[in-house]
């Protein structure tokens, strides 16, 4: 590491350092109040509270999203724009069981560092918050579309796990539901005539256990029934099942999604009822993880002790929407361990780590490996450009 580099680091760390007491209490106090997509308004709340004391100038709502916002901090002259992002929603029944109280704290906390370490920096520093994350929400696909990243040249976050990485993959998913709608009947006294739409659902589900064998091993088709009838005696005359389609790339995701309507056709056939297929969601696109700026964020927390493992392209993935900005600009999205190797994301002991201090040690880490980056970006044009180049070739 450079010596201007480690200059840069020691500054960051202090500040961050300073910064810890506030950034536990916003974590915990988002932890300890769980929202579900798109109704973060506590979250929302406390974020942009401490950014606007920090010295942003704070747009909430924002794109056209109520619990989404906009924190911006403009530097002493032009340069680029950088934004960190902050997920900040919860899992129906879980709770923060994806540490995004961890992200949401540790990113502001990250932005407020680099402002206070240079407070004269060149460009804009802002801090966007992504609701909606979750459950196929598609927060930063909508702001995307309200135009609201349009002038970032880069964007940046991390995200809890149980190890540290310099990136995975993201698959492409599409976010389904499958309704079906039959016939009511009396279950018992004239059954015959009704027509299922439960029945259809239970077949629906068996075509999709007949394709496993026969679609990619990148594949993933997995759903749960939403609705399936009122009372056992009454034949369901709607049924519903909601699904996800995930593969390596968006393309491979719709192709797998026209078999899918196909499945859902056939199970109508067979059962003499209607099928409806839907999106509860946008596409979710896969991910394309910033080399350059990955491997400087990595660089920057192993110094500070982390022990950071390479990208992954093989590596096991789930999907999210910063798939669909990093088709956009440069992105990163490393992962920082916050629990044991084999904890599982999005289960109630990877909630219950997501609040313990050493969490919150391994967020002042990664907020300082996000800082920075965001610095570099920043001060060192070289950075920017390598970035950009590198973003561009892959999109060739």
């Amino acid at each position: 590491m450079s010596s201007l580099k480690t200059a840069s680091v020691k500054a960051l760390s202090a500040e961050l350092a300073a910064l810890r007491p506030r950034m536990d209490a916003v974590s915990l106090s988002i932890h300890t109040h769980p929202e579900l997509k798109f109704a973060e308004f506590h979250a929302q709340q406390v974020l942009t509270r401490w950014l606007a004391e920090a010295g942003f100038t704070v747009t909430a709502p924002a794109g056209g999203l109520d619990t989404a916002f906009v924190a911006v901090h403009e530097g002493g002259r032009p340069g680029p724009r950088v934004a960190v992002l902050a997920e900040y929603d919860a899992l129906p029944g879980v709770g923060h069981g994806c540490g995004h109280n961890l992200i949401a704290a540790g990113g502001a906390a990250a932005a407020i560092a680099v402002v206070r370490a240079l407070p004269a920096h060149p460009g804009t520093v802002t801090v966007i918050g992504t609701p909606g994350e979750e459950m196929g929400g598609a927060g930063k696909v909508r702001l995307a579309d309200a135009r609201v990243f349009d002038r970032v040249d880069a964007a940046l976050m991390f995200h809890p796990g149980d190890r540290w990485l310099s990136g995975r993959p993201g698959l492409a998913a599409a976010h389904l539901r499958i309704a079906f709608t039959g016939l009511g009947a009396h279950a018992s006294v004239s059954p015959w005539q009704g027509r299922s739409a439960l029945a259809a659902a239970q077949l629906f589900l068996n075509a999709l256990d007949s394709m496993r064998q026969f679609v990619p091993p990148s594949a993933r088709l997995h759903g749960i029934v939403v609705d399936g009838g009122q009372a056992p005696n009454v034949v369901p005359a709607r049924a519903a099942v909601d699904l996800y389609v995930r593969d390596r790339t968006a393309a491979s995701a719709a192709a797998l999604v026209e078999r899918v309507r196909a499945a859902a056709a056939g199970a109508a056939l067979a059962t003499q009822t209607q099928a409806e297929v839907s999106e509860t969601g946008p596409l979710y696109a896969e991910r394309r993880n910033n080399a350059v700026l990955a491997e400087r964020f990595a660089e920057t927390v192993r110094a500070l002790g982390a022990d950071i493992g390479p990208y992954d392209p093989a590596g096991p993935a789930g999907s999210s929407d910063i798939g669909n900005l990093s088709q956009l600009m440069p992105v990163i999205h490393p992962y920082v361990q916050i629990a044991d190797v084999g904890t599982p994301a999005h289960s109630e002991a990877m909630r219950e780590a997501a609040a313990t201090p050493l969490a919150h040690d391994r967020t002042q880490v990664a907020a300082t490996g996000l800082a920075e980056v965001v610095a570099a970006l920043l001060t060192v044009p070289e950075v920017l450009a390598a970035a950009r180049a590198e973003f561009e070739g892959a999109a060739g």
